[in-house]
């Protein structure tokens, strides 16, 4: 038998889990996913027209009208004609098919690349700057790939702003001109500005260095003073000698935006002035995996090709987003404010994402008793936490710190009333964990 806690739930607030936590999902990617996986329901007159013609044009791309069979190992050639096109909507520059891979979710995709990219031995082993704090995929991508790790720090004082004038020059150990590194859009809850993301390209054209872009929060924007652009966008607008020899690869993803379909698994790369010879090879690497699941990529065609106005679906579809994204940014709004009104936690606004890295102020006392536990004192504070409170976050040792800063990570995925709960007792707990080690 269990032993009793004070608690009657566990509150997970730990993973960008967005059906999980409650988020309802997109009324017309469920229609068009059903109506592919059972065709007969085109026969029912409650399902729209519009969701009806959609499954048909992508049933009639697939082997057999069957959703259950393969598709190419890059994907349904139908969707990846579709995700350029939502490229070129989106950026107002050229983009090809050809360029585009499908994958099993952004993180399938990623690992594909790294994969392609990295090579050498010792000293010459190619190294991947990554962002500090991460998302731990790529430090266990790295691990496995055995390739080197190499941290940039993004500022916490100016709200995870990106500098790249502290990262490691091309000359240095193990960043040799086949270095990598990995710049996410929207780093914990920040959105890059126009102006880093130019100083990024800048620095990958001077280091001669393959650029990746983590595009996947690129509708969760909540900031008024924010928005997104993406990496292509921007290296095409800067022109040569940028636009023509920096090679890039972004990433993009069903699993967060308003959709947040992490279940159904589907993503894609884009890739960008990359070798020819260098594509051929990503070819026969992504066929080893024969193809990425197809209700996947059906919904991602959903996304990429939404409903359009006087379409019967388009004022659900549009009240549906909407209401998603509103909710989201009410609980950026709401962590924020809400952490910020506790003696020493410190949260940086919540401009974007899914969550909150707030720092916290920890004791001397309770440092001490996190080591005679041989655990980190975030993960002490953590564990406490929810042995206490049932609150279930990350210590943000898990994603990269500075030295001597204490952080966890947090979702904003609950729902409302639920977070303000959540809020109140962390921050209450947090007060009286300070007070027992002061």
């Amino acid at each position: 038998q269990g032993v009793p806690k004070p608690f009657t739930e566990v509150i997970r607030a730990n993973i960008g889990d967005a059906h999980a936590m409650g988020q309802q999902p997109i009324t017309f990617l469920r229609q068009v996913v059903a109506l592919c996986l059972c065709p007969e329901l085109m026969k029912d007159p409650a399902l729209p027209s519009d969701a009806k013609e959609r499954a048909q044009r992508l049933l009639a791309a697939c082997g057999g009208q069957s959703v259950g069979s393969y598709s190419a190992s890059p994907g349904l050639q139908l969707v990846r004609e579709d995700v350029a096109r939502y490229i070129e909507r989106r950026d107002g520059v050229p983009a090809s098919a050809d360029d585009i891979f499908l994958s099993t979710g952004a993180s399938d995709a990623i690992v594909s690349m790294l994969k392609l990219l990295v090579s050498g031995s010792g000293p010459s082993r190619t190294g991947v700057l990554i962002p500090i704090p991460q998302y731990p995929l790529y430090s266990a991508a790295l691990a496995e790939l055995e390739a080197v790790q190499v941290n940039y720090y993004l500022a916490e004082d100016r709200c995870w702003a990106l500098d790249v004038s502290p990262c490691p020059p091309s000359g240095c150990p193990h960043i040799p001109p086949q270095g990598v590194p990995m710049f996410p859009v929207v780093s914990p809850g920040q959105v890059q500005s126009r102006e880093c993301i130019e100083e990024v390209i800048k620095f990958a054209y001077d280091e001669k260095l393959f650029l990746m872009a983590d595009e996947v929060y690129q509708d969760n924007i909540y900031d008024k003073d924010s928005a997104f652009h993406s990496f292509k966008k921007v290296l095409m607008e800067m022109g040569p000698p940028y636009s023509e020899t920096v090679e890039l690869a972004s990433f993009h993803s069903i699993s967060k935006g308003y959709h947040g379909e992490c279940g159904l698994r589907s993503g894609y790369v884009e890739v960008v002035n990359l070798n020819p010879e260098v594509k051929a090879e990503l070819s026969k690497l992504v066929s080893v995996r024969l193809c990425p699941p197809v209700p996947g990529q059906v919904v991602l065609d959903t996304i990429v090709d939404p409903p359009k106005p006087g379409d019967p679906s388009y004022e659900r579809f549009q009240a549906e987003k909407e209401a998603v994204l509103s909710s989201l940014a009410e609980k950026a709004r709401l962590t924020q404010e809400m952490f910020n009104r506790t003696p020493g936690i410190h949260c940086n606004p919540v401009q974007g994402a899914m969550y909150s890295f707030p720092r916290i102020d920890l004791p001397p006392r309770a440092l001490a008793a996190a080591k005679e536990r041989k655990q980190t004192p975030d993960m002490f504070f953590c564990m406490r936490l929810l042995e206490e409170t049932g609150i279930c976050v990350v210590p943000g040792s898990g994603f990269g710190q500075k030295e001597g800063t204490f952080h966890f990570r947090m979702t904003i995925l609950p729902p409302t009333e639920k977070l303000k709960i959540l809020l109140e007792k962390l921050s209450s707990f947090y007060t009286k964990f300070v007070q027992e080690f002061s």
